[in-house]
């Protein structure tokens, strides 16, 4: 068997692997879109390093639209094959794929009206995909629950686990016979944080002969979580109550901003919140929250106890949704201190790029990052702390302190990473690949796991291609 790694390979972005039977038949773990990498990823968006339509099937880990962003651009490319995914994720990524089709043809538009007016001869680069593209490949989708073994081709079987990083989230294991051998293949997907404030911590799973591993903080330990509630009302006192500002809270949509209204709801029912208004200025992000609400059984037993008193932990006294774009633009003219939680995360795309284009030169204000950063991304620039950055090619001084919380991380860092691990035999395992992650990280959680006694771990580039055997 072959496995090749066609993203997320020395990077944290782009996550796709391609895994080749004997029989030639070709399974697609995760198809996701690079982001965050300036000029560099529309290059890798565009090239796949496979044939799609050579791909029989696909096995998505989590809706993250670095994991699901060109299910509709590999549909277009010829796939027609099922997909693969637990059932809070089927619902998760068709709104965020529907999210990621209308940025590109906003994006279209804008560059279409730049382009006509500066050089009326040159050609557009197209979108990856529209909305129209969306419906095709959510026809392909097939559900699959956690921990249940299920045969998705001849000789193939498919186990998903709790992941524990987003809702829905899962770590995928193959079980692949052929010729009378028996092969074991695990890809972690994104691991979660153990003790995560809403969701179960990452199960336990089988022994795995060949390991697809994340890597994101693989050099990092976060802070503890449960600092998070009072790192938020530190910044909410701090800007809005001393200094009479706005606080922005760059947050990705799925997960991140769950976590932020949780805590918030927390220190609202401790009597803590500040009276302010908390303005959700991202539609992407509010229905997320209602589709995540539908599924209370993926939330941990401290959530559910909380439940049975509080049958809304994302709402809270202050909370007001922004869906409409005249509303989020009238936020431009509040004057008064007021906490604004939008999307982006790397504040790359979304509303929150114009919040901080609008608040970045006032010293009154913060712009808080709230998870990881591409360095190429505004987010990745801003955390820099430069004394200039351009916003939508036009300069803006920087004036509003930026700062990032850590403890707000839905991956693991490198404890929650070997944890994880805790459950295999370091003796059998004969290969693990190390993805989704900075080449300098990855080096050094390689030497955390070569210490642990896992005799060879490899960090693949971009389109490598390395040589699997089964074991009788």
């Amino acid at each position: 068997m072959q496995l090749s790694f066609h993203g997320a390979a020395r990077t944290v972005t782009g996550s796709k692997h391609v895994l080749k039977l004997k029989n030639g038949k070709q399974i697609l773990l995760d198809c996701g879109m690079f982001q965050g990498m300036g000029p560099r990823a529309e290059q890798l968006n565009r090239n796949w390093g496979f044939e799609p339509a050579d791909v029989d099937m696909l096995i998505l880990s989590h809706a993250h639209i670095d994991h699901s962003g060109l299910i509709p651009r590999l549909v277009k490319a010829g796939f027609k094959g099922p997909i693969f995914c637990t059932p809070p994720t089927r619902k998760l990524t068709e709104l965020l794929l529907m999210d990621s089709a209308r940025i590109q043809e906003e994006e279209q538009d804008f560059a279409h009206r730049k382009l006509n007016h500066l050089h009326p001869t040159q050609p557009e680069a197209e979108p990856l995909y529209t909305t129209a593209d969306v419906p095709a490949c959510l026809q392909l989708f097939r559900e699959i629950p956690y921990d249940r073994w299920t045969t998705i081709a001849d000789g193939v079987e498919l186990l998903f686990t709790d992941a524990g990083h987003i809702l829905g989230s899962a770590c995928v294991h193959l079980r692949v016979q052929e010729n009378g051998q028996t092969l074991h293949l695990t890809f972690s997907g994104d691991v979660g944080r153990y003790r995560d404030v809403i969701l179960r911590s990452p199960a336990t799973f089988p022994q795995a002969d060949y390991i697809i591993m994340e890597s994101t903080y693989g050099n990092t330990l976060h802070e503890p979580a449960e600092q998070s509630a009072d790192q938020l009302l530190y910044w909410i006192h701090h800007t809005c109550i001393e200094k009479k500002g706005k606080l922005i809270l760059a947050a990705f949509s799925l997960g991140r901003t769950q976590e932020i209204l949780y805590y918030l709801n927390q220190l609202e029912l401790e009597g803590r919140l500040p009276a302010l208004t908390y303005y959700l200025d991202s539609p992407l992000s509010i229905a997320l929250t209602e589709v995540i609400k539908q599924y209370p059984a993926y939330f941990n037993a401290r959530v559910q106890k909380l439940l049975q008193r509080d049958s809304d932990p994302f709402q809270f006294k202050g909370l007001k949704y922004i869906k409409e774009v005249s509303d989020s633009k009238l936020l431009n003219y509040v004057s008064e201190p007021c906490v604004i939680i939008s999307a982006s995360g790397m504040a790359d795309a979304g509303r929150i790029k114009h919040h901080i284009s609008n608040n970045i030169e006032n010293s009154r204000n913060s712009i808080l990052f709230t998870g990881y950063c591409e360095p190429e991304s505004l987010g990745g620039r801003l955390l820099t702390h430069p004394r200039e950055v351009h916003i939508f090619g036009v300069p803006h001084e920087v004036h509003a302190e930026i700062a990032q919380l850590h403890s707000l991380s839905a991956h693991g860092d490198y404890a929650d990473l070997l944890q994880w691990l805790g459950c295999q035999d370091p003796r059998q395992v004969r290969q693990l690949f190390l993805v989704h992650g900075e080449y300098e990280v990855q080096l050094a959680f390689q030497q955390r796991l070569l210490h642990k006694g896992f005799a060879e771990v490899l960090i693949p580039d971009l389109h490598q291609a390395v040589y699997l055997s089964a074991m009788k």
